[in-house]
């Protein structure tokens, strides 16, 4: 059964309006705003932007956490393969600095700072732009943490944007670092293709939280339903709603990167495109099951709630068909009459206990037989 020390936290008003916030995104531009104009438009998540970049080959490998984005342009001119990420979206400047040095179109650079963006692709005459949705199952709160992840590829480089510290990439950089299957052999469409294909592969993760949260409630939902397991099934269906928004045009997206045609990406890569094609269907599949079970647990929850009540109804109406015939006979002799001949009989009080007795025991006996109780 569910945890009673999490139901607050699912029933919280502020998580309800985390969820609507996701499913609702509210402009912070003004209207008519020129377009390629640059404005954060979400939270400020960090203090201080965070830069690190990978830079490599078949042959060597340089790491490195530099002070400001100025130590990174040289990568462009580089033969090797750079991937430079980026944690925090506040730094307006940092960003017109990168997108002058490596010629990005402005309204690539106002989609990496419009947080809310859903997963897309768009191509540019040097470079393609993903957006990607990046989601992770929090324990603690036993919900789903979005993250919006900005990729830009280009001829030599990949560049990753995302709103905080701290992403799915652990097992990218550990396979660049040691080596690994073909990454370090391979350019940077492949680098592209395994930064999504972790960003997939964690939905399955995440997804696995909303699973286990699902099992744990329809076992409650069964076995004792209380007036919170509804509030909990509201609030689960609310998050399966705004995880649904985020990734169902994942599929589309896939699709539209298997069909770009400006040479980034190689041959060979888009094989491996393919089976991000495939995870993805699968994950639009899991979530949609996810969806089904939780309707079908309102219903159960419903069917047993009504049940317990037809049953306490049943027992209180089988307590009052006894006692209607018990009532009639006390109420009877009850009345005020002088002239009421079993009232003086010596033993007319234990002969009238004795019959309501009697009807008492054979209407339990009769309702038993029926099998109503």
């Amino acid at each position: 059964m569910t945890d009673r020390h999490l139901i607050p936290k699912a029933i919280n008003p502020l998580h309800q309006l985390r969820v609507m916030g996701r499913l609702v995104r509210r402009a912070s531009k003004k209207p008519g705003t020129a377009p390629g104009t640059l404005v954060h438009t979400g939270p400020k998540k960090m203090e201080r932007v965070r830069i690190r970049f990978l830079d490599y080959d078949a042959d060597q490998l340089r790491e490195a956490e530099p002070t400001s984005i100025e130590e990174c342009l040289y990568l462009k001119d580089l033969p090797t393969v750079s991937w430079i990420n980026v944690d925090g979206l506040h730094d307006i400047g940092l960003l017109e600095k990168v997108g002058q040095h490596f010629g990005w179109h402005p309204l690539m650079l106002e989609d990496i700072v419009s947080v809310g963006q859903r997963a897309k692709v768009e191509e540019y005459q040097d470079a393609v732009f993903i957006v990607l949705p990046m989601l992770s199952w929090d324990t603690e709160r036993q919900q789903i943490s979005e993250e919006q992840l900005s990729l830009v590829l280009g001829e030599n480089y990949v560049f990753t944007f995302q709103e905080r510290e701290g992403d799915v990439f652990d097992e990218v950089r550990e396979r660049i670092r040691t080596e690994r299957g073909r990454i370090r052999k391979s350019g940077p469409d492949y680098l592209a293709y395994a930064l999504m294909d972790a960003v997939v592969d964690h939905y399955f993760r995440a997804l696995e939280g909303i699973g286990d949260l699902t099992e744990s409630l329809e076992g409650e939902v069964l076995l004792d339903p209380k007036e919170h397991t509804m509030h909990v099934l509201h609030s689960l269906k609310r998050e399966l709603i705004a995880v649904r928004r985020s990734i169902w045009p994942l599929r589309d997206m896939m699709n539209s990167l298997l069909r770009n045609e400006n040479g980034l990406f190689s041959s060979t890569t888009r094989i491996y495109l393919r089976d991000v094609h495939d995870h993805s269907v699968q994950v639009l599949d899991t979530v949609e099951a996810l969806r089904d079970v939780s309707s079908g647990m309102v219903d159960l929850y419903l069917s047993t709630v009504s049940y317990r009540t037809n049953e306490i109804m049943k027992v209180l109406t089988i307590m009052a068909s006894i006692f209607i015939p018990l009532t009639f006979l006390a109420g009877l002799y009850g009345m005020n009459f002088e002239y009421m001949p079993e009232l003086h009989l010596r033993w007319a009080y234990p002969t009238l206990l004795g019959v309501m007795a009697a009807m008492g025991l054979g209407m339990v006996a009769y309702f038993k037989r029926k099998g109503w109780f």
